[in-house]
């Protein structure tokens, strides 16, 4: 009997398995578990097996109706959903979904903002190679190979006469290369330099350089365009302050600073608590830089600058870390 019950058992899970609609499913409980199933006869016939056989009998006949129970109600929930499903309704009237729109990413912003700026005040806006040879991004620019400024611009190598530009001002040479004066040009882009990283520098940032070049060009041009340009950045209000420094490709050169946008000068963490906010370099260019363009520094004088626009960003958004540019982070990119 004991077989019996393994084999009725066996027999009912494989029907249940196969069965595809759920009234036959009714129709294989009545078979094996009703009043007159297959599994109700192999329990009456246990008064006719030996004393001691019955408990095992019995035990077996509840374990085939236990397994047969539970697979009906399996079978029976996963064909529910065929016969029970409603029909699908389309109602025309509920307003559409409307879909996420993409931000510009705040370097995108700020460029385009100073590329505006610059358009108002006669700047054209010139490209050029991001893998740059050593002549454009150093030796054309009054950077000999061993120049100690070099080792303030430390870059990334590719081959012995190629680097990834340290700065945009290599389109400049390419820029004058190609045209007689007047010039008046920026060129915005993406940079590389061997930095330690911290909150303000990353290995790889955006400048943007600008250049002019005329007869009779002088100092007070470049100061005169550097405050205009940071008024209509930051506020009529801003300052503009020169203070001496070095660059090879120019001369005299200038360190210049914005009056804090954040505190208004009294002294802030983003001003250092000087009330300046530290911009870039710029100055006249150096006469020899016009040797290598074939202009004549007799006849022409011309002013350059940088400014990275990553620094810009970080004033004008209120942003803490450069390195946030750099992680597409969506809490920022949707702000």
């Amino acid at each position: 009997m004991i077989e019996r019950a393994e084999t009725i058992e066996q027999n009912a899970l494989e029907e249940i398995d196969q069965t595809a609609d759920a009234g036959t499913l009714e129709e294989i409980r009545v078979k094996y578990m009703g009043k007159n199933g297959l599994l109700t006869q192999v329990l009456r016939s246990v008064g006719q097996a030996a004393p001691q056989d019955r408990p095992r009998i019995g035990q077996q006949v509840n374990k085939a109706k236990q397994a047969i129970t539970e697979s009906l109600k399996a079978r029976r929930e996963a064909l529910a959903p065929l016969g029970t499903r409603p029909k699908a309704s389309i109602d025309y009237t509920l307003p559409g979904r409307r879909p996420p729109f993409g931000q510009k990413h705040p370097l995108t912003l700020i460029r385009e903002e100073v590329t505006e700026i610059f358009h108002e005040m006669g700047f054209g806006v010139v490209d050029g190679p991001e893998v740059e040879l050593d002549y454009y991004n150093f030796e054309a620019l009054n950077f000999p190979s061993d120049h100690p400024a070099r080792d303030t611009q430390d870059t990334f190598h590719i081959g012995d006469d190629i680097v990834l530009r340290t700065h945009t001002s290599p389109v400049q040479i390419r820029t004058m290369e190609k045209q007689q004066p007047p010039v008046r040009v920026i060129a915005p882009g993406r940079t590389y330099r061997h930095e330690n990283p911290d909150a303000s520098h990353a290995f790889t940032f955006h400048q943007c350089e600008g250049l002019y070049v005329d007869k009779g060009v002088t100092m007070a041009h470049l100061k005169g365009d550097m405050t205009y340009f940071a008024r209509r950045l930051f506020g009529k209000n801003v300052q503009v302050r020169f203070s001496p420094d070095f660059f090879p490709f120019t001369e005299p050169s200038v360190q210049y600073d914005f009056s804090c946008v954040a505190c208004s000068s009294r002294g802030c963490k983003i001003c250092k608590n000087t009330g300046w906010l530290e911009i870039s370099g710029a100055g006249m260019v150096d006469p020899a830089v016009f040797g290598f363009v074939d202009y004549d520094p007799e006849v022409y004088t011309g002013y350059a600058f940088g400014m990275g626009l990553d620094r810009l960003a970080m004033f004008k958004y209120g942003i803490d870390s450069i390195h946030m540019f750099l992680e597409n982070d969506l809490r920022l990119l949707g702000q």
